[in-house]
């Protein structure tokens, strides 16, 4: 038998940490702090911007004797990998046609428990098993057409609204290792999306912030194991819930990916695990389109997560991420993401679209 902390901890014991932890939030919760310093999406590249922990930066603040209003949040992204250059993002700011508003108070919060929200996610498994699904070549590309805008957030941890946009996109399907991820279309612009590399560099394989159709296949089809293996994968940074990690993982996969029907089965089956999931009676996409949520709320950052789906069909529509506090990040109903999916394809070649054999 191994000594007390010889060895990594199981992830079903983080898992089981994580649904304890989910107990104390049946009473009422204590004051929320502000969110430190918002989060940030670019084309769907889903970048938090983070500061330290709230326990370690009550500490070093009390030992400098400054407190969370005064000190100036330190900017922290997960995801390096997936950073566009600099011309690119400058552009892709500019490529931006309607307002992202700060939603009514009371929108988003009207779940009815975690029973009702696994009996749906359940259901929506079931109608993705069912569904049919042409396998993607490595050498094609999965299109996304799809409305999107992210929250524009400063140093100083205050968010500026961002403007919706209706982009298409070309993911790259080779498992890789590429430097070009995808290419996406605004505005009659065309921008690559490349990973910033050192010199030499071959590029990124296929994974989990790279998912291609034949990386999704590889993956357990069994929902416990799937959140095993998602739980290892999925990275946080200080001061997200690893849960909330975990399920924002997925929404990703979900919005960016064409995948076998076992794989997104699964995917809803893992969600239905994830301690803290809500269903919403009525939810609305960045089009209009009225549906059914799934949401989870990160109380330690004050922001919620929600998954649209349509009322009738259960077909996936798009999500959305905003603020659940007021803070000096936005007011409470603050969007800071949010994505509706219009159109999905295999297409052959970068720029070429749906029913067209030429870009």
């Amino acid at each position: 038998m191994n000594a007390a902390g010889s060895g990594p901890r199981p992830i079903r014991v983080e898992r089981e940490e994580e649904a304890r932890e989910e107990l104390p939030r049946l009473l009422p919760p204590p004051p929320e702090r502000d969110l430190p310093s918002g989060r940030h999406s670019h084309h769907k590249d889903r970048l938090m911007q983070l500061i330290d922990d709230d326990h370690s930066r009550t500490s070093s603040g009390q030992a400098s004797g400054d407190t969370p209003q005064t000190r100036q949040p330190r900017l922290r992204l997960p995801r390096p990998a997936l950073w566009m250059p600099a011309a690119a993002l400058a552009l892709a700011g500019a490529l931006t046609v309607g307002l992202v508003t700060t939603m009514d108070s009371g929108y988003g919060v009207e779940e009815s428990g975690g029973d009702s929200a696994v009996v749906l996610l359940d259901r929506i498994a079931e109608v993705a098993a069912k569904t049919e699904a042409t396998p993607v070549r490595d050498d094609q590309l999965v299109y996304v057409r799809s409305l999107d805008a992210g929250a524009e957030c400063q140093e100083d941890g205050s968010c500026e609204p961002g403007r919706l946009s209706e982009r298409e996109a070309w993911w790259s399907q080779e498992p890789g290792p590429v430097r070009k991820l995808a290419e996406f279309y605004e505005n009659g612009d065309y921008v690559p999306l490349r990973e910033l590399l050192p010199p030499g560099s071959p590029g990124t394989p296929a994974g989990v912030d790279r998912p291609t159709y034949q990386w999704l296949a590889s993956l357990p089809t069994d929902p416990d194991e799937l959140l095993d293996e998602l739980y290892r994968l999925t990275k946080t940074v200080k001061g997200e819930e690893k849960a909330q990690a975990v399920f924002d993982k997925i929404g990703e996969l979900l919005n960016t990916s064409v995948m076998p029907p076992r794989t997104a089965a699964a995917l809803y089956g893992a969600a239905a695990k994830i301690p803290g999931v809500e269903r919403v009676e009525d939810a609305v996409d960045p089009a209009g389109r009225h549906g059914v949520g799934i949401i989870r709320v990160d109380k330690r950052v004050s922001w919620a997560t929600e998954w649209i789906f349509d009322r009738d069909t259960l077909t996936y529509l798009g999500e959305r991420t905003y603020l659940t506090k007021d803070s000096r990040t936005g007011k409470k109903g603050t969007v800071l993401e949010e994505t509706a999916i219009l159109k999905r394809a295999i297409v052959d070649d970068y720029r070429q679209r749906p029913g067209s054999t030429t870009n």
